[in-house]
């Protein structure tokens, strides 16, 4: 720009130069008849340029780009390098794309890109088999006019994409897809389309095959309890120096059917897909029925509080979220040392139903508590045989909430304590409303 400036600059001096001498060597009339004339040419070449200029836009080519003169030389010159660069810069984008196209096409997962609208600006081969797409006659339509499954657009609408959601598939009922979208740019959508089918039926047919043992295990053992606490109870049949073991027999015979009734459980509520019957559930009932047997598993070891909100109930399945309650209730019994204290809550917090239980037991480090709803885990193996813990718990309580969908929230303090908070859904509380006109 400074060249061009100068450029300009030096030839109105020139001119004027040169009319100043036309005056004093002529007349002053001369000079000016040449300023005109100059300034006509000057005028008449920059609309010759600007002329060349807007035919050259109208079909922009590198080799038809006009040479210019003086200050138009430089114009085009820059135009030419920019051009040049605009050209390479699209070749690479292009590249890259292409390179993204063929990288997104290779993956066996449906990938659909969508704008802010949640509209379709692109998709992949397998998402176009999975969901049923075709990206030439679907483009730029909303995603929900063509995935319509209840699940997804509810999971769409809620803005609340931390987890997939699973749904059978309309084209094929033996498919089942799991779909997940993140977010990315300025509100634009990444949808994530899997075909699970196979993990599902793995996940089947292992659901299948500990029911199956499960159930085939529960009679003889029963049958050798029985037998065990028979012979203890006989007298003379057991010696004092056997007594021992045969007590240890009857002992690890117990926990071994706890273990498959919570395996039973475990596959009953994993395998019902059904929708949870739903009634109306008196909370205030239903925890002080809780607390008695918290007090008779405590045996007065412990000091177990009780806050309820009495005007707050939800809607559930009342056996499934008893199991879930229990579960938490008796955790913080078998893990709290003798006079620690324990307080389960029932209260509204952020327009949601909170049940918590809060203990002053052992304590958790944070690296464990993400699995601690995984089948069998155990933080501490000897101490969960001690308390008998069978390592199901958590995972029976996981299943229960997702049925229901709530969420569970878990904080501890290692030597300190744990607070075990289920969080229920605005959606299955009832005294809500009044509540809230309180």
């Amino acid at each position: 720009m400074s060249d061009i400036r100068w450029k300009t600059f030096w030839l109105g001096f020139s001119v004027l130069v040169v009319a100043l001498i036309i005056w004093a060597m002529s007349s002053l009339i001369t000079a000016l008849i040449f300023l005109c004339v100059s300034l006509l040419a000057f005028i008449g070449k920059h609309l010759y340029w600007l002329y060349q200029l807007q035919t050259w836009l109208k079909s922009p080519n590198l080799n038809a780009l006009p040479d210019g003169s003086g200050a138009w030389a430089i114009v085009f010159s820059a135009l030419f390098q920019h051009h040049r660069q605009n050209i390479r810069t699209e070749a690479e984008l292009g590249a890259a794309l292409d390179g993204f196209q063929q990288a997104t096409n290779a993956l066996p997962d449906g990938i659909v890109v969508l704008n802010h609208r949640d509209e379709i600006e692109w998709c992949n081969p397998p998402a176009e088999l999975l969901l049923g797409l075709d990206l030439n006659k679907d483009a730029n339509q909303p995603i929900q006019n063509f995935v319509r499954y209840a699940q997804f657009i509810q999971y769409l609408q809620s803005k609340n994409y931390k987890e997939p959601v699973t749904v059978k598939s309309i084209r094929n009922r033996e498919t089942t897809l799991q779909i997940q979208l993140i977010t990315f740019g300025t509100a634009q959508k990444l949808l994530i389309c899997r075909d699970i089918s196979a993990q599902e039926k793995i996940d089947t047919m292992r659901r299948d095959f500990i029911a199956n043992v499960s159930h085939e295990l529960r009679t003889p053992l029963t049958v050798v309890g029985g037998f065990l606490e028979t012979l203890i109870d006989t007298e003379g049949a057991v010696t004092d120096s056997t007594k021992n073991y045969f007590d240890l027999m009857i002992s690890q015979t117990g926990r071994m059917r706890l273990i498959i009734e919570d395996l039973l459980t475990l596959s009953r509520i994993e395998s019902n897909n059904e929708v949870p019957s739903i009634t109306a559930i008196n909370m205030s009932t239903l925890l002080k029925m809780i607390l008695n047997d918290a007090n008779g598993l405590s045996n007065g070891k412990h000091n177990i509080t009780l806050n309820v909100e009495e005007s707050l109930d939800i809607k559930g399945n009342r056996e499934e979220l008893l199991s879930a309650f229990t579960n938490l209730v008796s955790n913080a019994v078998r893990y709290t040392p003798a006079n620690g204290k324990i307080s389960i809550d029932w209260q509204l917090k952020n327009h949601q139903a909170v049940f918590s239980v809060t203990d002053s037991g052992i304590g958790i480090e944070e690296q464990y508590i993400a699995r601690l709803t995984e089948r069998f885990y155990r933080v501490d193996n000897g101490r969960s045989r001690e308390t008998g813990g069978t390592g199901l718990g958590l995972a029976i309580v996981k299943h229960i909430l997702t049925r229901h969908k709530a969420k569970l929230e878990i904080k501890s303090t290692l030597g300190k304590g744990s607070t075990f908070s289920i969080i229920f859904p605005q959606s299955r509380t009832i005294g809500y409303a009044s509540k809230e006109v309180a």
